[in-house]
């Protein structure tokens, strides 16, 4: 489906949903009703996603083997809780393209950012600095900027922000990567997400890590916004480590735990500093007590805590959904959903709503961010009215995020005719 066959009819969208071989996953979400009881219209999944119909089922497998064992559930129950973590692992590293021993679900987002900032920032007197996007979402603002304090360093010297050339929205991948020809030996860690929260445009990983390589930078990404949205190749791109959380696109709940990738190059660097915790020790000797820290190889090695079972099995119920589907197949209904999206909107009245999301669909993912001519916050409010949740960023920024795995072409097709009819409000 190109742009050219796209339609601006309800019939088409329902054609098109009809021939969308990935619509029998919508049916394994709750969705939230509206006041006239039917569901929403979910573009939110960029913010937290739809709770799979499975979660509540295996967290209470889990409660019930809590209740039947206590503590013999560590290795009688149906799940093990002693190696429950690693029933998601394969499934982990499928979603980022990455080796099993080189992903853990652990923690949340920004204390794995933490971790692995521990691990490979690590500046010196004339390689001091972190290169990261300018409006990058607070927490990594917040975290690349005390990591620098911590180490002696003020953050105004220390943090190198891209910014768009002037009157452009988003970054050129030629800038970013002549920044680092010139900046790259004061650079020593590339800390960038791999899709802006806020204009939805998504970086070459590729061409980001290996210039910043061949300029001697570690390099990490951020992918709350990536991971479940962008077929990604974390082990062949190469960078040395990658976060994620897993409540946005990989619909774990409310605060799920989250991700960490490090490349396999780490996995025996038993020198890498590192916080160490017991979790993270090696398995073989890991109940012997022992004082010394013995890690294990790959990023298991960086677990400091054993996991919260409960998320856990919220988390399994959703990465089987992604297992099943695909990640070549979302991300190809997810680039006719966003050009959907996009043809409808270029058919409202000039001047009404402005994309700054990249029109390239290799520069995107699943959101689309508008701004809009007027008030953006009672547009939002009047979505709402109408059964159709976004979200708002301010100044004037709704983002829209068709998340293929549950959304339709007959939801873009709604949520842009409630547009249209507010057009000259």
């Amino acid at each position: 489906m190109t742009t050219h066959s796209f339609e601006d009819t309800e019939d088409f969208a329902r054609r098109a949903d009809e021939a969308d071989a990935l619509r029998s996953f919508r049916d394994a979400f709750h969705f939230p009703p509206g006041t006239d009881g039917k569901p929403l219209v979910y573009l939110a999944g960029n913010s937290l996603g739809l709770q799979p119909k499975n979660a509540a089922r295996y967290v209470q497998e889990e409660l019930e083997d809590w209740a039947r064992f206590g503590v013999e559930g560590h290795h009688h129950g149906r799940h093990p809780w002693l190696h429950y973590h690693e029933l998601v692992t394969e499934q982990a590293a499928r979603l980022v393209g990455a080796k099993p021993q080189e992903v853990v679900v652990m923690n949340t987002l920004t204390v794995n950012l933490h971790l692995m900032m521990v691990s490979f920032y690590r500046p010196t007197k004339t390689r001091f600095k972190i290169l990261v996007e300018g409006g990058a979402f607070p927490s990594d603002q917040y975290a690349v900027a005390s990591q620098a304090r911590f180490h002696g360093y003020d953050p105004r010297e220390a943090i190198l922000e891209l910014k768009p050339r002037p009157g452009e929205e988003t970054l050129r991948t030629e800038d970013i990567l002549a920044t680092l020809d010139q900046h790259g030996h004061e650079v020593a860690l590339v800390m960038l997400g791999s899709v802006n929260y806020l204009t939805g445009q998504a970086f070459d990983i590729p061409a980001i890590t290996k210039t910043a390589h061949a300029k001697g930078c570690f390099v990490g990404f951020d992918l709350a916004h990536g991971a479940g949205n962008l077929k990604l190749a974390l082990h062949d791109d190469g960078p040395d480590f990658a976060v994620w959380c897993s409540y946005k696109y990989l619909n774990g709940g409310p605060g799920a735990l989250a991700g960490v990738f490090v490349h396999e190059r780490h996995a025996r660097s038993k020198d890498i500093p590192r916080f160490e915790g017991w979790w993270g020790h090696d398995k073989a000797t890991r109940f012997q007590m022992g004082p010394t820290f013995d890690p294990l190889p790959g990023a298991e090695g960086w677990q400091l805590s054993n996991p919260p079972i409960l998320q856990l099995a919220a988390l399994r119920a959703s990465f089987e959904l992604f297992d099943q589907a695909g990640m070549e197949a979302l991300r190809a209904k997810s680039e006719k959903l966003t050009g959907y999206l996009e043809f409808l909107l270029e058919k409202l009245p000039p001047g009404f709503v402005r994309i700054i999301t990249p029109r390239d669909v290799k520069q995107r993912g699943a959101q689309l961010s508008l701004r809009f001519k007027g008030e953006a916050q009672g547009m939002l409010k009047r979505l709402s009215d109408a059964g159709i949740i976004c979200d708002f960023r301010k100044p004037d920024i709704i983002r829209a995020a068709p998340a293929p795995l549950y959304c339709s072409f007959t939801d873009v097709y709604r949520f842009v005719r409630t547009l249209e009819a507010h057009a000259r409000d």
